[in-house]
């Protein structure tokens, strides 16, 4: 079984750990088979080969444990999505092998179900379980994910198009683990309802199709103001980019890559967020890219 996975980028500003949005600029490819005992990843790219510190290798292992499945499984995976970067590249890789194993054994598992197991591979790469980016790769579109209780809900988002620019810099092992250990422990009430009626106003431009609103409220006063500091570079591309007609700039993920979203003016955008960079000595390279509304899907 042949599965492709798409790219994604999730927070959105204020929806930490709550919003994903799929991206059809990079997909990882994976191919599982069955054979007689143990799971053997091979990849001809930079990932981790050993099974529980690769998140497809990871994910996989719990569904054939829960499911009391005793066949071995090699697991091919093709890199297509840039390791690091804030583009839910281990996430695609656990989504594409659950989705695989969903077909192969006939499991029929629900959406939920196929993103919890999916979520279990971030331990590998994240050190912790989080749900938003494998919601995205997995389902497409734009999601939102509440753990307590548990569920998913994806909303059919409207024609959107967005640069995403990429430093050219090395990012550090467990990198989204470093990001989160930025974040804030406490937070005041302010900041709380800000980020709350931003991140409501965007479930609402989503589900209105209203691309202003949605742009608009891409406003982030808690998370994003301690990861730039990560981010070398940050405040003048997002200058640029906005200066240039981008509706909005925010940190892809984890970062270190920052996504403009366009309404035209796109080499414009696309200049400006390069020369953010390097005006800080920094290379990057960008790409235009679309939602992906289908998810994992067979290849």
């Amino acid at each position: 079984m042949r599965i492709k996975a798409p790219s994604s980028t999730a927070n959105l500003g204020p929806g930490f750990d709550i919003f994903g949005l799929a991206l059809d600029a990079y997909y990882d490819e994976v191919e599982v088979s069955i054979i007689d005992h143990d799971i053997i990843i091979e990849s001809y790219d930079n990932i981790p080969l050993d099974v529980k510190s690769n998140s497809a290798g990871l994910a996989a292992t719990k569904l054939l444990n829960d499911f009391k499945i005793s066949d071995g499984l090699k697991i091919k995976i093709k890199k297509g999505i840039p390791t690091g970067y804030g583009l839910g590249s281990s996430a695609a890789s656990a989504a594409a092998v659950i989705r695989a194993l969903d077909k192969l054994y006939e499991l029929e598992l629900t959406n939920e179900e196929l993103v919890k197991y999916a979520a279990i591979g971030e331990q590998a790469s994240a050190g912790s379980i989080h749900y938003d980016n494998v919601a995205a790769s997995m389902l497409g579109g734009f999601v939102i994910v509440r753990s307590e209780p548990f569920r998913v809900v994806r909303i059919e988002p409207p024609e959107m198009r967005f640069c995403i620019a990429i430093p050219k810099i090395d990012v550090p092992n467990m990198k989204t683990q470093v990001a989160r250990s930025v974040i804030p422990n406490d937070i005041p009430l302010k900041s709380m309802v800000s980020n709350l009626s931003n991140a409501s106003m965007i479930v609402a431009g989503f589900s209105m199709k209203d691309i202003r609103l949605i742009t608009e409220s891409i406003r982030d006063v808690i998370i994003e103001p301690a990861r730039a500091r990560l981010i070398k570079g940050y405040e003048k591309v997002k200058k640029n980019a906005l200066e240039a007609g981008a509706l909005a700039v925010t940190i892809s993920g984890a970062g270190p890559s920052l996504i403009a979203f366009l309404d035209g003016r796109e080499e414009a955008v696309r200049r400006a967020m390069l020369d953010g960079f390097k005006e800080d000595g920094i290379d990057a390279h960008t790409i235009l890219c679309n939602i992906d509304r289908k998810g994992t899907s067979i290849i």
